[in-house]
């Protein structure tokens, strides 16, 4: 930046000039003799190129004094960036970080005239931020009609009228809206876990035209897993004058209103409602239960006859609208992807019995895969470490009548295990469930692919074999894949209720395909699914993986 600067400045003509440079060389009489040899090169050579130039210009005679005459009007070549015409400067500046602007607009009034060009703060919107709306087009995306408008009524005339929640943004430029909601709101774009306790979740605060959006992402209503992600708008900011931005709470069925939002510190803010009457509903708690009820589970109490899952969804609603939108956020980032990588890490939706949907987040640690929650349960909360695979320890199923004997499966996984258990001495060594399992197969190693090779105890990653759910495991769906590609040892999290007498418990991580993944929980006789989340997430790449590994410590101490 300094050189920049540095560049701009000699170009501009605020460089030292010869003269300058002269009477700094005669200021200081100890400089060598080879600075000074330097100097008058360099004076030398700016005499004899503008000596040619003269010569080019003003040829000889008479014709001289024309050429000179047309010169004395302005150089033909420009000497620094104010020769420069407006629309090269334009694009010049467009180029440059919109916090480094206001500082050049100080240099002199050309360039703070040209800074006040749309052009210029249209194109940081949209390349440092991604804002794609036109100011005089604005079309509001993403937004229902109940937060746009709200009904006033009137008491005098006991009539109703609909009022636009939204101010006029004709009078509105791109300045403003860079200066004042894009550039101060730039630290809370991206993604969130907030502080609910167990149950945590998931944030993606983006730009939406001409809003910042907080947006809530919920998982299908269960079983679904397969259905797309729901959102739901926890707060929104924007330009409701001129010079300043607007925050407004969107929680609860009555529109947008007054909330505040606050820095607490580096990756963590807080929201606060300022208005929590508009939270409550006139029927009270049991119409907020009934109502929350059927957008979180997509059902009525009525509908749900197991009397566990009963009390772990009343539990929920009332540890979680207790918070009343008044939250501490804290920041996340989606895994880095490396080429050795068994597939693409990122986000998955998967089934937990009775506590319904839940998201996690898949990572490769070298020859380790770990599945971490961001939405979690009283029994294993949001942030702890959910499945963890061994890639070195594959399992190959044997044929589907055997796949059906959960006793078979038992002792196939419980195998490696032991051996797991053993030591990592243990572990390049062929495991006797799997030989036996593979003398008892229809099925064959690769070709080409030796004994004690990843690729050795499960098919190729081109190559899917049948798979089937052995009989007694119990699925929340049971539209699962029939075809896999690959499985493996791993372990899963259990614990009693608050997090109790946590362990960790061996079962088989099933790769179905890039977009699903299955587990099969051998002492709880369970199975989960995982379906992958395609939804495009901005401003959320970690920037190493040594801070995303530090990030994922940070969450296990959120809620150990």
């Amino acid at each position: 930046m300094l050189l920049r600067m540095a560049v701009c400045a000699r170009l501009c003509g605020a460089g030292q000039s010869r003269r300058c440079r002269r009477r700094q060389r005669h200021s200081q009489p100890h400089q060598d003799s080879d600075s000074d040899m330097d100097m008058d090169e360099e004076e030398e050579e700016e005499r004899v190129v503008g000596k040619t130039k003269d010569e080019s210009d003003g040829g000889g005679g008479a014709g001289g004094l024309g050429a000179g005459a047309s010169a004395s009007a302005g150089p033909p070549h420009p000497q620094s960036l104010l020769d420069l015409p407006p629309e090269i400067l334009v694009e010049i500046f467009s180029s440059l970080p919109g916090a480094a602007l206001p500082n050049l607009a100080l240099v002199c009034k050309k360039f703070r005239q040209i800074l006040n060009t749309e052009t210029i703060w249209r194109r940081r919107c949209t390349e440092e931020f991604g804002m794609r709306d036109d100011l005089r087009k604005m079309e509001v995306a993403g937004m229902s009609s109940r937060d746009l408008y709200v009904k006033r009524v009137n008491p005098q005339v006991k009539s109703g009228r609909f009022m636009k929640l939204l101010p006029d943004y004709e009078h509105m430029d791109y300045r403003d809206v860079y200066t004042h909601l894009l550039h101060p709101y730039r630290h809370i774009l991206g993604l969130w876990q907030p502080d609910i306790g167990p149950y945590g979740g998931l944030l993606n605060v983006v730009v939406d035209g001409l809003f910042i959006i907080g947006w809530m992402y919920l998982p299908p209503h269960d079983p679904r897993v397969e259905d797309p992600m729901r959102r739901r708008p926890l707060f929104r900011i924007h330009m409701w004058e001129k010079n300043k931005a607007t925050v407004e709470c969107m929680y609860g069925h009555k529109g947008p209103h007054k909330g505040d939002i606050q820095t607490v510190k580096k990756d963590e803010f807080s929201t606060k409602c300022n208005q929590t009457d508009h939270h409550r509903m006139p029927g009270g708690r049991q119409e907020e239960f009934r109502t929350w009820l059927e957008e979180e589970w997509g059902r009525t109490l009525e509908d749900i006859f197991h009397e566990h899952m009963q009390e772990l969804i009343l539990m929920k609603f009332i540890y979680t609208s207790q918070y009343d939108n008044c939250l501490t956020y804290r920041r996340i980032y989606l895994p880095p992807c490396l080429p050795s990588d068994l597939l693409q890490p990122g986000l998955f939706k998967g089934t937990y019995g009775s506590h319904g949907l839940e998201i996690i987040m898949l990572s490769f640690h070298d020859s380790r895969a770990k599945a971490t929650k961001l939405t979690g349960d009283p029994n294993v909360p949001a942030g702890q470490l959910t499945l963890e695979i061994d890639l070195n320890r594959p399992v190959l199923l044997p044929d589907l009548e055997h796949q059906r004997s959960m006793e078979e499966l038992s002792r196939l996984v419980l195998g490696v295990h032991e051996e797991a258990q053993r030591g990592p001495q243990a572990r390049d060594a062929p495991t006797e469930a799997a030989a036996e399992a593979a003398e008892g197969s229809d099925s064959a190693p690769p070709a080409g692919v030796e004994d004690g090779e990843p690729g050795a105890a499960c098919s190729s990653a081109s190559e899917s074999q049948p798979f089937v759910l052995p009989l007694g495991v119990m699925a929340r769906n049971e539209v699962y894949p029939r075809t896999c590609k690959m499985c493996f040892y791993g372990t899963g999290l259990i614990a009693g209720h608050g997090f109790t007498s946590p362990e960790r418990t061996p079962g088989l991580f099933v790769l179905f395909d890039d977009d699903r993944l299955g587990f099969i929980w051998l002492e709880l006789k369970s199975f989960s699914l995982y379906s992958r989340l395609n939804d495009q997430l901005s401003h959320a790449q970690a920037p190493s993986m040594e801070r995303f590994e530090a990030m994922l410590r940070n969450m296990q101490s959120w809620t150990s």
